[in-house]
């Protein structure tokens, strides 16, 4: 039974993670067109990615993981 509490905690987390990254990116793709005003957040978002760095926004709704990524670039 607690594995699944942590289970369900660890989705919530992820779908609360992606809700922001999904709206923002969506918001910034409608300013950048020119049909939705820029905000500082959404301009700081833009900034952040063309710098390739996470956005300041998306960091605070993040947790942290202890997986490894790898690349074999």
């Amino acid at each position: 039974m607690a594995m699944v509490q942590v289970l369900v905690q660890e989705v919530q987390r992820v779908n609360s993670l992606l809700t922001v990254v999904r709206s923002s990116l969506t918001d910034l793709g409608k300013a950048v067109r020119g049909l939705a005003l820029m905000s500082a957040d959404l301009d700081a978002v833009g900034r952040s990615l063309f710098d390739g760095k996470v956005p300041a926004m998306w960091l605070k709704k993040s947790f942290p993981s202890l997986k490894v990524h790898y690349c074999a670039c």
